[in-house]
């Protein structure tokens, strides 16, 4: 009878120590997927992030573009009054170059604060997505 035991026995211990290596690869697995999960929500929530910011420097360019070409073309019909209503060439002359110098100046300022707008807007709508590939770095590193 002893004889029959030890094959059962074995055969028990062998399935005992199955049903725990597959009970820990399962909670390892689902420990992974957990980890994946939190990480795939916090790469989402840095994508809506960079998504905002982008939209938030487009609409701050936008507005920006929208009230310098409202002011030039004040100028221009301020600037087209004067003209018309100069007494002597040399008057027009001297009003037209005058707008000319200033409409430059004007747009090369307004070029230059869209350009620092435009520079900002970028660096905060990566920002997000940055410190995420920075963490995935950090994790890929890290040893295990």
């Amino acid at each position: 009878m002893e004889a029959s035991a030890k094959p059962a026995k074995t055969a028990y211990e062998y399935f005992t120590v199955g049903n725990q290596a597959f009970k820990d690869n399962l909670e390892r697995s689902m420990a992974a997927m957990s980890e994946v999960n939190a990480h795939s929500k916090k790469n989402l929530e840095a994508l809506v992030a960079s998504a905002t910011a982008a939209a938030k420097g487009v609409e701050t360019v936008g507005a920006r573009a929208m009230a310098y070409s409202k002011k030039s073309i004040e100028g221009h019909i301020a600037a087209a009054k004067a003209l018309g209503a100069a007494k002597s060439i040399q008057e027009a002359v001297e009003l037209q170059t005058s707008f000319a110098k200033s409409a430059f100046e004007t747009y090369v300022a307004e070029v230059n604060e869209i350009s620092e707008i435009t520079s900002a807007s970028v660096k905060d709508a990566l920002s997000p997505i940055n410190e995420r590939v920075t963490a995935m770095v950090e994790r890929a590193q890290a040893p295990r």
